[in-house]
C-alpha cells in the first residue's frame, strides 16, 4: 500500500493499493450519514457494504456520461434533502470519472460544502478524475462547463477494481497515464515503450506503479496550482481537442481515446509551429497505437470541431490556447495560432 499526500485547498491522502471497503468503514467513523453514489452497473458490489457505525444511502444514477448530468444533479440534491443530510454527513462516489465527478460537485454545492469520499474503480478515475478537486457537469455547450474546485478528503484506490475492466476501458485510461510521461514524468514512457495492452494488463506490479507515478504528477502539479492558471493546464495536455471530439462524437468514444487522439494532434501542432521535433511527434503515435488506442479521426468532422475548440476552458476571449510540447517532459503554451495551422495540424491525424 502507498499513499500520496496532495496539497490543496486542504490537504488529503490518495491510498493507493488498499481493500476499498476495510479502507472506507475506518474513513467513515466520524460521519452520521454518507451518501454512496454509484451507478447501475456497480449495484452488485456496493450493496453489501454496510459499516457499523454510519447511516448509509445508496444512490444509484446512470452509467457513464448520462451522469453527469443537470437532472441527475437534481435528483441528488433532491435525496439529500430528503434524508436530511447536514454538514456532519458525507457523499461518497464509487465508479469511473463520471460518477466521482458527480459526487463531489453534489457535496460541493450541498450545504456550500460538504465532505466526500472518492473510489475510483477505473485506471482513468484512479489516475486523473478522482485526483485534484475538479467536479462538475457537462452542459448542452461543451464537457465540464459547470463545476466547482473542491477537493475529496480521502482517496481510496483498490486496483481490484481494475479486472472488471474491458480492454477498451483499460486501454482508454491508459491515454491519462501517458499523460503524465509525456508532461512530467518521461519514465513511464520508458515502462510501456515496446509493451502492448495484454502485457501491461497482466503485470500487476507494473500496472500499480503506472498508476502510483500518474497520481504523482498530478498531485504536483495541482499542489503548486489548485484553480488552474497555466500551472494545473498542463494536465489538459491533449484535452482541448479531445473534449470537442468527445462531443462530437456523443460520447461514443471513451474519454481516454478522444485524449489519445487529442494528444496526437497536440504534438502536430506544435510540430506544425515549429516548437517540437518530428521523432517526439511520431513517439506519441508509436506508443498510443501499442495501446490500441485511437489515433486518427475523420477529416470531414474539422469543420464540426474548430467551433467547438472555442468552448473550451482554457481559451481566453476570442483566443484558442493549447497545452504544447518543446520536448518531451517540457510544456508550454500555445496561443498564437492559426485557423490554417489548425487545419494542417488536423490534417495529419485526419483517416
Amino acid at each position: 500500500m502507498h499513499t500520496i499526500h496532495v496539497h490543496a485547498e486542504h490537504e488529503y491522502e490518495v491510498v493507493i493499493g488498499c481493500d476499498w471497503q476495510t479502507t472506507l468503514k475506518q474513513s467513515l467513523d466520524s460521519y452520521t450519514r454518507v451518501a454512496l453514489v454509484y451507478s447501475s452497473a456497480m449495484r452488485d458490489q456496493i450493496k453489501g457494504f454496510k459499516p457499523d457505525n454510519t447511516e448509509i444511502h445508496y444512490f444509484e444514477v446512470a452509467d457513464g456520461e448520462g451522469a453527469k448530468t443537470s437532472q441527475s444533479l437534481q435528483s441528488l440534491w433532491n435525496w439529500l434533502g430528503a434524508a436530511g443530510f447536514t454538514r456532519s454527513d458525507a457523499v461518497v462516489g464509487i465508479g469511473g470519472g463520471t460518477i466521482t465527478d458527480l459526487a463531489g460537485f453534489a457535496a460541493a454545492s450541498w450545504l456550500r460544502g460538504i465532505d466526500w469520499i472518492a473510489i475510483p474503480t477505473t485506471v482513468a478515475g484512479m489516475v486523473d478524475a478522482a485526483i485534484g478537486g475538479k467536479t462538475g457537469i457537462n452542459s448542452d455547450y461543451g464537457k465540464n462547463l459547470i463545476g466547482a474546485f473542491h477537493s475529496p478528503k480521502r482517496v481510496l484506490i483498490d486496483t481490484k477494481w481494475l479486472a472488471t475492466l474491458s480492454d477498451r476501458d483499460f486501454a482508454a485510461g491508459l491515454a491519462e497515464v501517458v499523460k503524465c510521461g509525456f508532461i512530467v514524468d518521461t519514465q513511464i514512457l520508458d515502462l510501456v515503450a515496446g509493451k502492448n495492452l495484454t502485457e501491461i494488463r497482466a503485470d500487476s506490479a507494473l500496472v500499480q506503479d503506472l498508476i502510483t507515478r500518474s497520481v504523482a504528477v498530478k498531485a504536483h502539479v495541482v499542489g503548486s496550482d489548485f484553480k488552474e492558471s497555466f500551472g494545473r493546464e498542463v494536465l489538459n495536455y491533449g484535452h482541448t481537442l479531445g473534449h470537442a471530439i468527445e462531443i462530437h462524437s456523443k460520447y461514443a468514444l471513451r474519454h481516454g481515446e478522444a485524449v489519445a487522439i487529442g494528444l496526437v494532434f497536440a504534438a502536430n501542432l506544435a510540430e506544425v509551429k515549429g516548437l517540437l521535433d518530428i521523432e517526439s511527434v511520431q513517439l506519441h503515435k508509436q506508443i498510443l497505437d501499442s495501446l490500441e488506442l485511437p489515433t486518427t479521426y475523420p477529416g470531414q468532422a474539422w469543420q464540426h470541431l474548430y467551433p467547438l475548440l472555442a468552448l473550451d476552458k482554457k481559451s481566453r476571449g476570442h483566443q484558442l490556447r493549447f497545452v504544447g510540447l518543446s520536448a518531451i517532459g517540457a510544456t508550454l503554451r500555445i496561443e498564437d495560432v492559426n485557423e490554417s495551422e489548425l487545419a494542417l495540424a488536423y490534417e495529419r491525424i485526419s483517416s
